[in-house]
């Protein structure tokens, strides 16, 4: 019984420390950005200013929020094909054949490569690509941080959907083969219709983890602190701008970052949340 107690009281004890660990981040985010919204208000939600000159300083988000949401959006919209594709054959198509596990094995590769080799990928390899194709001059920009965003995304976003799939019931499966469906038939009418929700919070949850990436999209989206004017138009997002000004801020700057940091971070959480509902629903 005192064995009990002391496996209990040393779990409860790991529990308490992520929930204090969770807490301290939210309270130290607010207590540093707080002269930031002291100064600016909710202007620094909307304004796309970025003023850092001694004396006339102005801080808005606005810009960043706009390239961050661009920026991710895109990357999904790239991802879900390839995704989709992928889980399906891996989840049905192949399941349980060598080649699914050789594809399941691939995509654990990919989600293992660091954020900084896509980047390099990205700059030496994609850039010169794009300048060749005419479409943009030095190839930095939107564009070119979505495509590698969506490339990183995909691993993630295939995983959690094959995973979805599977958890389809054979017994579905089973009496659509008997009425005589053929294999495409069972997958679109009812593997599909019955993953549906799952599907959708896989790839919200893959949405979640893009707002957040940061050296691949730091080296390849332009670090200019404006909206983008189109998409192959130099940004910024919230991750990057931290990433690239953080080292040399102070004062109000600093605030202003640690500002964007704690809106980053409620964003993310709300995605994820969002996600994590839908497949909790789902299961």
């Amino acid at each position: 019984m005192s064995g009990d107690r002391i496996t209990k009281g040393l779990l409860f004890l790991s529990s308490l420390t992520i929930l204090l660990l969770s807490a301290g981040i939210v309270v130290s985010l607010l207590g540093g950005a707080l002269p930031a919204f002291r100064e600016f208000g909710l202007r620094f939600i909307i304004s796309p200013a970025w003023n850092p000159t001694a004396g006339s300083e102005e801080y808005g988000a606005m810009s960043f929020i706009a390239g961050t949401v661009i920026t991710s959006i895109l990357a999904l919209i790239i991802c879900i094909p390839m995704a989709f594709s992928t889980s399906l054959f891996i989840a049905e198509y192949f399941r349980g054949t060598r080649t699914s596990g050789i594809l399941r094995s691939l995509v654990d590769l990919l989600a293992g490569i660091p954020s900084i080799v896509y980047g390099f990928w990205g700059f030496y390899a994609l850039r010169p690509l794009l300048v060749a194709t005419g479409l943009t001059d030095q190839g930095f920009g939107v564009f070119t941080a979505s495509l590698v965003l969506a490339i990183m995304i995909v691993p993630y976003a295939t995983s959690l959907s094959a995973e979805i799939i599977s958890m389809v019931p054979a017994e579905l499966k089973e009496a659509a083969y008997s009425l005589g469906a053929t294999r495409r038939e069972v997958i679109f009418s009812v593997v599909i219709p019955s993953a549906r929700s799952g599907i959708i919070a896989s790839f919200i949850l893959a949405l979640g983890r893009a707002l957040g990436e940061t050296m691949a999209v730091t080296m390849l989206i332009g670090n200019a602190n404006v909206i983008p004017k189109g998409l192959f138009a130099p940004g910024n997002t919230m991750a990057s701008v931290i990433a690239n000004q953080f080292g040399e801020a102070s004062g109000l700057k600093m605030s202003a970052l640690i500002a964007v940091g704690l809106l980053l971070f409620l964003i993310t959480a709300l995605v994820n949340y969002l996600g994590k509902l839908i497949i909790k629903r789902f299961a």
